[in-house]
């Protein structure tokens, strides 16, 4: 059997365990999993983000209700406007104090109201993200044994095509295995393709003359755009 049988022989074995591969990466089981994991770190960084900005906002809160205090204090001192106009004190510059106070306070309890409705629907995202999070992790669990189930079944498959691999391996020039998984491992498949009309029946790119020539004689080459091995049938 020559080097390219060889090699043949382990592509088509290495194929049914690309096969397994593409099983289990394109499972369901995995997939759901993968969701599953994804919903919780976001909603994890997004709880994080709603409790730091609940701090936040309280502490704003609490500023704004005591500049309301300092500011309604101020009125205090307008509590004996009637003495100071019986004195003779100008009623056009106290009524312009008190208006300016009054619209201070006005617009101190807008952005209370304002402060106070962020409070609320935020801690009302939080709730909800909570318990949405809560039920997400639950049944994260479950996906999770449901892929560990499928994957220990598939790591059996994989394992007894992986010995078979190992024994066809061991026929094979040391080179051309050597770069057979460097391909492999570059997402190249099929790795071997036969030449057709002087081309590589993959990509459909021409062999140099130096190539055509050593397919002619048994040999490998690769493709010089694709990369792939190519031999004559």
């Amino acid at each position: 059997m020559s080097q390219v049988e060889k090699l043949l022989k382990y592509q088509e074995e290495d194929e049914k365990l690309l096969k397994v591969e593409r099983e289990l990466s394109n499972s369901t089981e995995r997939k759901n999993l993968a969701q599953a994991v994804n919903f919780v770190t976001k909603a994890t960084e997004r709880l994080e983000a709603l409790d730091g900005k609940a701090i936040s906002l309280a502490a704003t809160l609490e500023e704004l209700k005591e500049k309301y205090t300092e500011v309604a204090e101020t009125l205090s001192e307008f509590e004996n406007l009637d003495e100071l106009l019986d004195g003779g004190a100008d009623i056009s510059f106290y009524k312009k104090n008190i208006a300016q106070i009054t619209e201070k306070l006005k617009a101190i309890k807008q952005e209370v109201a304002a402060l106070t409705k962020a409070i609320k629907e935020s801690n009302e995202e939080f709730q909800n993200l909570y318990v949405k999070n809560r039920a997400m992790q639950k049944q994260g669990k479950e996906f999770q044994e449901a892929y560990e189930a499928l994957r220990a079944e598939k790591r059996k498959e994989s394992d007894v095509i992986k010995g078979e691999l190992e024994k066809l391996a061991k026929d094979i020039n040391p080179e051309y295995m050597q770069r057979y998984q460097v391909k492999r491992s570059e997402r190249i498949f099929p790795i071997l393709c036969p030449v057709k009309d002087g081309r590589c029946s993959k990509c459909g790119s021409e062999l140099s003359l130096v190539g055509k020539e050593k397919i002619s004689s048994g040999g490998v080459v690769e493709c010089d755009n694709c990369h792939r091995f190519i031999y004559s049938e």
